[in-house]
């Protein structure tokens, strides 16, 4: 289909949508940014902030209970607001290392990202993780050095430990002015003018004080003991940084950095102008059978998250759509691809900040919930008819088990479907060995399960007692014929066991069982991520280099 044949309302609707996820290590600051750019968005009137813990408020992007209490982030949300004649899908992600795999599903669902670096720290474990996920995909960043208002490290050594580190360009487009009790604001590079520095917590401010120009007199009476330094800073950064470059940045090689201080509102401003000014609007996307353009007419896109229990009162299940091309239209026919029938997509919400609202309009870019009532896994793709099949949705093999059994024996059939409504919407993975049906749980890190058990007290009323399994890791398998499965199952029945989808899982006791078995059986395919294709083990290989 020619471009120019698409629907001009269409094109243009697409034209203003950005979509984009919030990456850093744990308190870096990612959800306080998340907050101010709600804030500065017009989306909330007040900011929360994650530490305060016995406060009444909290961080809007924060609605599980356990995250309350510790005041981290454990789950993703979405959050959409309209800023400068666009609309923002804000997609915020787990930071605490434990949660990687469901920050992984989400980053698969945005067109940029915005990279949060504390100043103190600089660029740490889950950050070098997350920024190998987004190059496997050339995801666009952009980098906000946080927490100036603080002492910290050298800007300098920053920006080389970002360039050595995470291999990507530097492109400083603001220049900080002191620290800490003696930061004074920023440079603005790009348009050679200082914005001055003024601590304010909770509400937006509009009267940011802009000197112009680096050699105006104000300069010298303002700041008189820091002028010199930022003259020769600036001049030096002009002279040996890389120039802001549009097409290197959208082809993820090189980032634009700006410094600030999100808990006092400084800096956000810059970074939604830059969202809405260089970030890409929704892409063209593999749809398998071919590369699917966003302003197409025809509806289409995928799951890429579920969750469930987001109202406790209702016990609903919410499946996240990304719209990959076309128009929503309430109460829409779609096909469903997995398991080939049609669908009528009824009561679609869109999330608004901390609200969600029924949508009648929805397009490419934009991020739909679909009440689900089993039918909707990870991973699917719903189409106008045409078979697509969009990419790039893993489950990584844990290296955490449990075996999960009810203290109250009559709760044992509970038990069984909150797990297996959890294990389906991603927060745990869930396996049923099949030689004693019991339920064994897989993670990525130790609080999955804290979360995991937190949940099944609070939205399902079991207590249940987590045994340590003598496994250290699971593998999907493939076989080349039914033969070869019927004798391997035979042979290793007590190692089997079924994901919630019903695949077959081998769980090895250690390392060296695992490649003893592989030897043994080098015509089964032994998978580390739940997608077999070519491109996600190689993506799962990338992302343990």
């Amino acid at each position: 289909m020619n471009a120019a044949s698409f629907p001009p309302d269409l094109v243009r609707d697409v034209s203003r949508r950005r979509t984009f996820a919030i990456i850093s290590h744990p308190d870096a600051g990612k959800t306080t940014l998340t907050e101010k750019l709600l804030l500065f968005g017009g989306a909330i009137q007040m900011a929360g902030t994650v530490k305060a813990r016995k406060s009444a408020r909290h961080a809007t992007s924060d609605w599980m209970e356990i995250e309350k209490q510790r005041g981290i982030s454990v789950t993703s949300s979405v959050m959409q607001f309209e800023y400068a004649g666009h609309t923002i899908n804000l997609l915020d992600t787990p930071g605490h290392e434990d949660f990687s795999e469901d920050t992984y599903r989400v980053l698969t669902a945005v067109d940029a990202a915005v990279m949060v670096i504390d100043a103190s720290k600089g660029v740490e474990a889950q950050t070098i993780k997350l920024l190998k996920v987004c190059r496997l995909r050339a995801t666009p960043i952009i980098t906000f050095v946080n927490k100036l208002d603080r002492e910290v490290r050298e800007p300098v050594a920053l920006l080389e430990e970002i360039e050595s580190v995470l291999k990507i360009d530097c492109a400083p487009i603001s220049w900080p002015i002191g620290m800490g009790k003696s930061f004074r604001g920023v440079f603005d590079l790009l348009r050679d003018r200082l914005v001055r520095f003024t601590p304010g917590e909770d509400r937006r401010s509009d009267d940011t004080e802009l000197i112009e120009g680096l050699s105006n007199p104000r300069l010298d009476q303002l700041f008189p003991e820091e002028m010199k330094t930022l003259r020769h800073d600036v001049e030096l950064i002009r002279g040996a940084s890389h120039p802001f470059d549009l097409a290197e940045f959208l082809a993820g090689r090189q980032t634009p950095v700006f410094f600030g201080s999100a808990i006092n509102n400084f800096g956000v401003r810059e970074i939604l102008h830059a969202l809405t000014q260089w970030a890409p609007p929704p892409q063209p996307r593999d749809g398998d059978a071919r590369i699917v353009h966003p302003a197409e007419p025809a509806f289409s896109g995928f799951v890429f998250k579920i969750q469930a229990n987001m109202d406790p009162k209702h016990r609903d299940r919410i499946a996240f759509f990304r719209v990959c091309s076309g128009r929503y239209r309430q109460a829409m026919k779609v096909q469903h691809l997995r398991i080939g029938r049609e669908v009528k997509l009824s009561n679609v919400i869109t999330f608004m900040a901390n609200e969600r609202v029924s949508s009648d309009d929805a397009v490419a870019g934009d991020i739909i919930g679909i009440h689900n009532h089993g039918q909707l896994q990870i991973g699917d793709t719903l189409t106008e008819g045409e078979t697509l099949s969009y990419k790039g949705v893993p489950y990584f093999a844990p290296e955490l088990f449990r075996l999960a059994r009810p203290r109250d024996p009559f709760k044992a059939k509970q038990l069984q479907k909150g797990l297996r409504e959890l294990g389906e919407e991603g927060a745990i993975q869930v396996f049923e060995r099949g030689w004693n049906n019991t339920l064994l749980l897989g993670a990525v890190g130790q609080l999955q399960f804290e979360v995991v058990a937190d949940r099944l007290v609070r939205e399902y009323k079991v207590d249940a007692v987590y045994d340590p399994a003598n496994i250290a890791t699971a593998r999907w398998l493939t076989f080349p014929d039914a033969m070869t499965r019927r004798n391997f199952e035979a042979e290793n029945a007590a190692a089997m066991a079924a994901d919630v989808d019903d695949n077959p899982v081998f769980l090895a006791t250690n390392k060296y069982n695992l490649q003893v078995v592989m030897e043994r059986w080098s015509k089964v395919g032994f998978h580390s991520t739940r997608e077999h294709g070519a491109r996600l083990v190689h993506a799962q290989a990338a992302l343990q280099a």
